[in-house]
């Protein structure tokens, strides 16, 4: 048996347009600009839609460290944050980490003493366009303390020219030239705007339910409760 002995298929940002394209039967000779100027847009758009989904895209997770100043709560994030998915204190030497979890605006409201200061235990991730990080408590003098978290980013703009890749791993092309086929046959071509909606769906579907860590969940009941006396 023959194989290529490589690993390299990886279509540009152009090549994929192009298939889109052919897929709405738009053949090369008839591309004009505006084709290339809306498969643009709907490639950046439906990279947006892929970051509203729920699940984080793994490849895109990345760890942050931001060094802690007693007293001070409130921490400035990278704007290109999508979501915060996991969070803990440095401290100590030898270093110790403890888990710290998310809380919401609400219940970060519901604190009566916002100010006190001890080890962090928790923490609200507020999405603004300048987004930001509070924790509580506020850190004491006991460190130096490190904020650690795993986060999930923005997916990097597509652009056509110069044979640039899509911010994609392999195993996505398929959702991603889908989609991109359903969305320009929305503009150009809608009879068949059904079709390529379904397939783009389960594309993605396939797509994320595969973009997972694969361990294994164990649940352990609490049964003391029934058997102490």
């Amino acid at each position: 048996m023959s194989t290529s002995g490589t690993y390299s298929f990886g279509p540009s940002s152009g090549e994929v347009v192009l298939l889109a394209l052919s897929r709405c039967q738009v053949r090369r000779a008839a591309i004009l600009q505006e084709h290339l100027t809306d498969a643009r847009m709907e490639t950046n758009l439906m990279l947006v839609d892929w970051a509203n989904r729920g699940g984080p895209n793994l490849w895109k997770v990345d760890l942050v460290t931001q060094a802690l100043t007693q007293g001070t709560a409130t921490y400035n994030v990278d704007p290109q944050t999508i979501m915060i998915l996991d969070a803990y204190i440095e401290y100590g030497s030898p270093a110790t980490d403890r888990l710290i979890f998310p809380i919401s605006r609400t219940e970060y409201a519901s604190y009566p003493d916002k100010t006190i200061q001890n080890v962090p235990t928790v923490f609200w991730f507020d999405r603004l366009i300048a987004p930001t990080i509070t924790l509580w408590a506020a850190p004491d003098g006991n460190g130096p303390y490190a904020l650690k978290y795993y986060r999930v980013t923005q997916i990097q703009d597509a652009n056509l020219p110069s044979g640039e890749t899509p911010e994609i791993p392999y195993r996505w092309y398929d959702a991603f030239a889908s989609g991109l086929t359903a969305r320009m046959a929305a503009i150009y071509k809608p009879d068949i705007a059904p079709y390529w909606d379904t397939k783009a769906e389960r594309a993605w579907a396939v797509a994320g339910t595969n973009d997972v860590e694969n361990v294994g969940l164990y649940i352990t009941p609490g049964l003391a409760g029934y058997f102490s006396q």
